[in-house]
């Protein structure tokens, strides 16, 4: 058997499921699968996310997770009209929409949920 032919599990840490649960599902859009006592179960485009409840969220300085999208522009408005804001990294030089262009062309934005988790959307240079 070989992981190549298996699907993965994606994971993020949080201190409160029910917040939680508002952002990723509320905010962010995601399908709940499940909710327990330690974690929140979502569907993101075939992959499971399980956002887990722990004391304590090590947040480690950099993107746990991520989203490939074909509209950066437009999946920030969307975002922002739902109350997301935007991570700048002065050090980046990101444009006004808080945009990094990668030297090959990538687009990309952080933020981060309720806990700190640092997430990230990515636009793709063709």
């Amino acid at each position: 058997m070989m992981l190549d032919r298996s699907a993965v599990i994606a994971f993020a840490a949080a201190t409160d499921l029910d917040r939680a649960r508002e952002f990723y599902q509320g905010t962010l859009g995601l399908t709940l699968v499940d909710q327990n006592p330690i974690a929140c179960v979502f569907d993101v485009c075939g992959t499971m996310l399980r956002v887990t409840a722990v004391a304590q969220v090590a947040t480690p300085g950099y993107t746990i997770l991520g989203w490939r999208v074909d509209d950066i522009d437009g999946t920030l408005a969307g975002l922002r009209a739902r109350g997301v804001s935007f991570t700048r990294y002065e050090q980046l030089g990101q444009d006004d929409n808080s945009i990094w262009m990668a030297p090959n062309g990538d687009r990309i934005a952080w933020f981060t949920d309720p806990d700190g988790n640092t997430l990230s959307l990515t636009e793709f240079a063709t």
